[in-house]
């Protein structure tokens, strides 16, 4: 495993054939990486395969992905009879079970008592730490979280997130095969939720809450998060969103924020400190990026750039039409 490009001398098993382990599986084979799939039984696992390989033919007839990839996936990918058979030769597996601890130690364990200790095992969780998985896998340097997205073919973060025990090689021939596929791989912390999903579900939080204070009902909160701060997250992040906005701006806006609504939208410690050190982001030429140098210049060029180029995009997509159910809402 590892390199910059598609290794296809690994083979792939994917266990868990679900929507998330039949997105990554085709990721795999359009990639012309050998992939495996199973799942419950062989019947399921023959079904999902024949299922897969029609919907990479459906991408590719509405332009989604080239044909060649679709070709790919129906060369490259394949059902197993059982979770044995399917790992037989592998080098790489994929744990895709369902999102509950209990299942997913009981599939790990049989993973890891079925392959060598140099097969490399993924578990994609959303929120479990690695750590409480571990326990369930012999030779834990070879285990680390693998965190896709939905739709697996199409997003391209990858959260990678090493356990306590992860070798450093490991992790980086992860990396490195998810970056040969196509994927934006990313190495952060085990903490529960990680990164994406933390960040998600407190947003998705505070919706909640604005619904159930009578503030907005839920097209409201989603036109508005839709086109603003959603509009700019394509191209920017929250730090350098913050950053371009004006530190102080967001400082003197939690003030009035945390007055009212106390630690549940608290001033972060790490924000009043850059504005006290004179760090205002992109109008004093650093925050918790730099823009000296003409950098300030480039990113606001490349800001109007990207959002009109999005405003374009959207207007060529047109807007998909959702019916809020309101007696959900009481």
């Amino acid at each position: 495993m590892g390199g910059q490009r598609a290794d296809h001398d690994v083979r792939v098993a994917v266990v868990g054939a679900g929507y998330m382990g039949g997105g990554i599986a085709q990721s795999f084979a359009a990639r012309g990486i050998d992939c495996v799939v199973v799942d419950e039984t062989a019947q399921r696992s023959r079904e999902r395969v024949r299922q897969l390989h029609e919907e990479a033919d459906e991408f590719a007839a509405d332009g989604l992905i080239p044909e060649a990839r679709a070709d790919a996936v129906r060369a490259h990918l394949r059902a197993a009879e059982s979770l044995e058979a399917a790992l037989a030769g592998v080098s790489y597996v994929a744990e895709v079970v369902p999102e509950r601890i209990e299942v997913k130690r009981t599939v790990l364990e049989r993973i890891s008592s079925s392959v060598g200790p140099e097969v490399v095992i993924g578990t994609n969780t959303s929120a479990i730490p690695i750590g409480e998985l571990a326990t369930s896998v012999t030779a834990p340097e070879r285990f680390l979280g693998v965190h896709w997205m939905n739709p697996a073919p199409f997003v391209p973060s990858v959260e990678v997130i090493p356990g306590a025990r992860t070798s450093p090689s490991v992790v980086e021939d992860v990396v490195g095969f998810l970056r040969g596929i196509g994927k934006v791989p990313t190495v952060v912390g085990d903490s529960p939720g990680f990164v994406a999903n933390r960040l998600q579900y407190a947003l998705f939080r505070e919706a909640a809450r604005l619904v159930e204070d009578g503030v907005a009902d839920p097209a409201q909160v989603d036109e508005v998060v839709r086109n603003s701060f959603g509009f700019r997250l394509p191209f920017f992040g929250p730090f350098a969103i913050a950053d371009i906005a004006g530190l102080d701006v967001y400082r003197d806006g939690f003030t009035t924020l945390e007055s009212a609504y106390g630690d549940r939208i608290g001033t972060p410690r790490m924000l009043v400190d850059q504005v006290e050190r004179g760090r205002h982001g992109l109008k004093t030429g650093q925050g918790f990026y730099e823009f000296a140098d003409g950098v300030g210049a480039d990113v606001a060029r490349y800001r109007d750039r990207a959002y009109a180029g999005l405003d374009r995009l959207r207007a060529e997509l047109g807007q998909v039409d959702l019916v809020e159910r309101r007696d959900q809402l009481r």
